[in-house]
């Protein structure tokens, strides 16, 4: 396991800093997140930007996943619309989607990360199993064409917004190998029934990324570790013995005021956390 950073909480910076802070950190790898002040998967210059920041990257040393939680990049009015789940341009989410993927292969990324949206008012949960589905299906034609994992993440209020979701969702896409899990731990503590821990006991080997960051129960806001009432060595204790061998990036996009401070604090928690977690574990 190797931790690393979202870029979502470094948007007050321009990309080649951010990365580079991280880097200096002590990071080992960022989630990096599609959108207009870091990367624009719709640019005229996507080729070239994406190329450069892949060398970027490798001269850093740093791994990547690709998120795609970015909130304004498709409709400047609507917050994270459309979704795969809306009632009309479904196939723009779609389409995003499929970019992420072939930059997440430029990049040779572990990963792509995304959501379900929220189910408009009036569509039942059938409709919305149907438009999620079709939308999966064609991202995933993409990511086994090119062998990239999508890491589906439940999101607290979206139609698919709890692990079971998620594992339904496979089910009815008949197991697919290269759909995945993305788990936020925080989310565990919000609204996993089995908390973190039990969540990450549950998902087992289908985890493919791993967002970092404190809770509190029934309340969805991304805290500092500390703040919540997140076990941290326990959960990475558990990802550990689940053998989890991936990316855990601080997933912290509302801290940007503060980005390398707050990055430099998440890390000395994280590394006191790794050696209880450890320490525990050769006992």
């Amino acid at each position: 396991m190797r931790f690393g950073y979202g870029t979502n909480g470094f948007w007050d910076h321009r990309l080649n800093d951010a990365l580079a802070i991280i880097a200096d950190l002590g990071y080992e790898g960022v989630g990096l997140t599609l959108d207009h002040p870091h990367l624009d998967p719709f640019g005229l210059d996507v080729k070239a930007r994406t190329a450069a920041i892949g060398r970027r990257l490798e001269s850093l040393g740093l791994s990547v996943v690709v998120e795609t939680g970015a909130r304004y990049l498709l409709d400047p009015r609507r917050k994270h619309e459309p979704t795969l789940v809306s009632d009309t341009d479904r196939d723009v989410r779609v389409d995003l989607l499929k970019r992420a993927v072939r930059i997440a292969d430029a990049w040779g990324a572990r990963a792509v990360s995304f959501w379900s949206g929220i189910l408009p008012p009036g569509a039942d949960p059938d409709r919305g199993w149907e438009r999620l589905v079709t939308g999966v299906e064609k991202v995933l034609v993409v990511a086994e064409e090119l062998g990239v994992d999508c890491a589906f993440e439940p999101e607290p209020g979206m139609f698919v917004e709890r692990l079971d979701d998620v594992l339904e969702l496979r089910r009815r896409l008949g197991d697919p190998e290269r759909l995945r899990v993305t788990l936020d731990v925080g989310h565990g503590v919000c609204n996993e029934p089995d908390g973190p821990e039990g969540a990450i006991a549950r998902a087992g080997d289908l985890i493919a990324n791993v967002q970092l960051d404190d809770m509190r129960p029934h309340v969805h806001e991304h805290l500092e570790f500390g703040e919540g009432e997140i076990d941290l060595p326990g959960v990475l204790g558990a990802l550990d013995r689940a053998g989890y061998r991936g990316l855990a990036s601080v997933e912290l996009p509302r801290h940007g005021h503060a980005a390398p401070l707050v990055a430099e604090r998440s890390k000395h928690a994280l590394d006191a956390a790794w050696e209880r977690a450890v320490r525990k574990d050769r006992v």
